[in-house]
């Protein structure tokens, strides 16, 4: 469901502008009309509230055992809610990270984890394996999560085709606090 509202515009065509609790994208139409119009997806505002009521487990990809990088902040933040994080890196599988083991691949965690969620920290290039690889080894899987900056259609079609719900380019610690 998606509702219009036209504004003075102060956005270049293509810029995206997030500012809670919507995301507005200008398009070059209305641009050209001297407007700016912002779709507002309420759906999906909803389908992330579900989302934050409803996870219990994410397996996050990528996650730096370093204290400074934005990973660390996430999976910090999302055990802070209750959710238990369990690190996939394979650069340090075997050790451990915010007192999780850490996995090498989703293939390597065991399927009786629960896994409802894999949050991805990597460049758009590197999720269609890594989607491919969740869709064959986690029965419980419901939601696969890109982050900021990270997009990936055709794999998200794919996980939608099997019944996984994919959110693209959006951080949990930014969505999750508006609907916990």
């Amino acid at each position: 469901m998606f509702g219009s509202l036209s504004l003075v515009p102060r956005l270049a065509p293509g810029q995206i502008l997030d500012r809670a609790p919507f995301l507005c994208k200008v398009d070059a139409p209305s641009w050209q009309r001297g407007r700016l119009t912002l779709q507002i997806d309420i759906d999906q505002d909803e389908q992330i509230a579900r989302i934050a009521r409803d996870t219990k487990v994410v397996a996050m990809v990528g996650l730096s055992p370093n204290e400074a990088r934005p990973s660390w902040g996430v999976a910090r933040y999302l055990q802070s809610q209750g959710i238990r994080v369990i690190p996939v890196n394979p650069g340090h599988a075997g050790s451990t990270i915010l007192d999780e083991q850490v996995y090498a691949s989703l293939a390597d965690i065991p399927a009786d984890a629960g896994v409802q969620m894999v949050d991805i920290f990597r460049r758009s290039e590197a999720v269609g394996p890594i989607v491919d690889e969740a869709l064959a080894h986690m029965p419980d899987l419901k939601v696969i999560w890109l982050q900021l900056g990270v997009r990936d259609d055709a794999a998200a079609s794919r996980a939608r085709e099997r019944g996984v719900e994919m959110i693209q380019d959006r951080c949990p610690k930014i969505e999750f606090p508006r609907h916990i």
